[in-house]
């Protein structure tokens, strides 16, 4: 396919600000499914494909994995504004595509179908849904760095937990995801707890009783406020998830992706740097 180009969706929202917005950058084939098309390109070529696409290009497509979570953002842009029309601090979906302007087409008009699209803040007409965005993280190397799981690989889990006793006054360092998890925070706190449109969770494998202190006391330190958390002690995290069913859930454990992919919740790898 082409060289990948980006579409901004909510490119009628005036009051966004590119240095104030938490920018999401998805990709067409994770807001919607692409399966069947994707199989005709590999199958029968470029040129096919955007046949196929253009002969098509009315005909809207099903709604992918990333689909709700796109929509629940869009509610939380919603919910803000009805606040503050001023505010700048919004979501800013960046919508990633491989596609050709012409072969594109079929993807502007499935959003314009759904709603997904820059009229959804402010036209009365178009009702985003009433879903809050819940967003699960895990802990160590997702929220937090690895250095306890660095501890934990190379000497066992009784290392582990006594480096955590000595170091429970230390707050952990940050890991990848941290910054977006207080960006999230940021945002949330423009609403009490009761009527915030974000609902955020702590997933983790460790022990409540043993290392769970040193999180939340980190959690305090960082000024990041979350809704729940849960500390499995090692167990599977499917079952929780499937009960929270989450817009979209993060972890560095593959293991804990299929788990969460087996219970269909959309989940995100978060690759460990070391």
């Amino acid at each position: 396919m082409a060289e990948p180009e980006s579409t901004i969706i909510n490119t009628d929202v005036k009051q966004k600000d590119p240095s104030e917005a938490l920018v999401i950058a998805v990709t067409t084939r994770a807001i919607f499914s692409l399966e069947e098309e994707r199989k005709l390109y590999l199958e029968k070529g470029k040129e096919e494909y955007a046949r196929h696409q253009q002969a098509n290009q009315d005909k809207p497509l099903s709604p992918g994995t990333a689909f709700a979570f796109i929509q629940a953002a869009q509610y939380v842009n919603k919910k803000i504004l009805e606040s503050n029309p001023a505010e700048k601090d919004l979501f800013d979906i960046l919508v990633l595509s491989n596609n050709s302007p012409e072969s594109g087409v079929r993807i502007v008009n499935s959003a314009k179908h759904y709603g997904v699209s820059s009229a959804l803040v402010f036209q009365q007409e178009v009702e985003a849904p009433s879903t809050p965005l819940r967003v699960v993280f895990d802990g160590d190397a997702v929220l937090f760095s690895n250095e306890t799981d660095q501890v934990f690989q190379e000497q066992g889990l009784e290392r582990a937990v006594q480096y955590e006793r000595a170091m429970e006054a230390v707050p952990m360092g940050e890991g990848p995801l941290k910054a977006f998890a207080m960006h999230l925070g940021k945002i949330r706190k423009k609403f009490s707890q009761e009527k915030s449109p974000i609902r955020t969770y702590l997933v983790t494998a460790r022990s409540g009783r043993d290392m769970g202190i040193r999180a939340i006391k980190t959690l305090r330190e960082w000024g990041l406020a979350i809704d729940e958390a849960f500390f499995m002690d090692g167990a599977p995290k499917g079952p929780i998830l499937a009960q929270i069913q989450p817009h979209i859930f993060f972890d560095d454990g593959l293991h804990n992706i299929q788990g969460a992919q087996d219970m269909g919740v959309p989940s995100a790898w978060v690759p460990s740097c070391c």
